[in-house]
């Protein structure tokens, strides 16, 4: 039986993921499998690989062979030829820590004033510059300057 270490196609349309398998030659790409030992994933920057070392070790021992995708991603991790130059991704940042620190921010003191008054100071200064014109003025006049008026009404009707 003629053992071969190659790419099972997982995935979307146009979102291609792999599965590093070992697998009989006769089989169809994506059929049945003798094991997987590994994953590659092409669409993250830089591609993520997972292989298990132990077992990729096993089976080219046995006498496996890998398809020339397969023998490229092995000699990036190091299990064919020597040392891996594979390159990791960035630790993403822990959310948590994210929202914690936003939280912080959220809950500071504000460290300037408001550049604009606020509509209700504007409003609170008029009527109290107002109000004083109305007190100087007698109230009595007022009424007695209505109260002709009205009887200049009445004598019309």
């Amino acid at each position: 039986m003629a053992v071969k270490i190659r790419l099972k196609r997982m995935g979307k349309i146009r979102t291609p993921f792999y599965r590093i398998v070992v697998a009989d030659s006769r089989k169809k790409r994506d059929g049945r499998v003798i094991e997987e030992i590994g994953t590659y994933n092409p669409k993250t920057e830089p591609s993520t690989i997972h292989v298990d070392s132990e077992r990729a070790q096993y089976w080219l021992g046995v006498g496996a062979q890998p398809t020339e995708a397969v023998a490229a991603i092995l000699k990036l991790t190091g299990d064919i030829g020597g040392k891996p130059s594979l390159k990791q991704p960035e630790p993403k940042a822990d959310k948590a820590a994210i929202f914690d620190a936003a939280l912080k921010d959220l809950h500071a003191e504000p460290k300037k004033s408001a550049t604009t008054a606020k509509k209700k100071d504007k409003a609170d200064e008029q009527p109290a510059a107002e109000e004083p014109k109305a007190e100087e003025a007698p109230a009595e006049e007022s009424t007695a300057d209505e109260a002709p008026a009205e009887d200049a009404k009445a004598d019309e009707a």
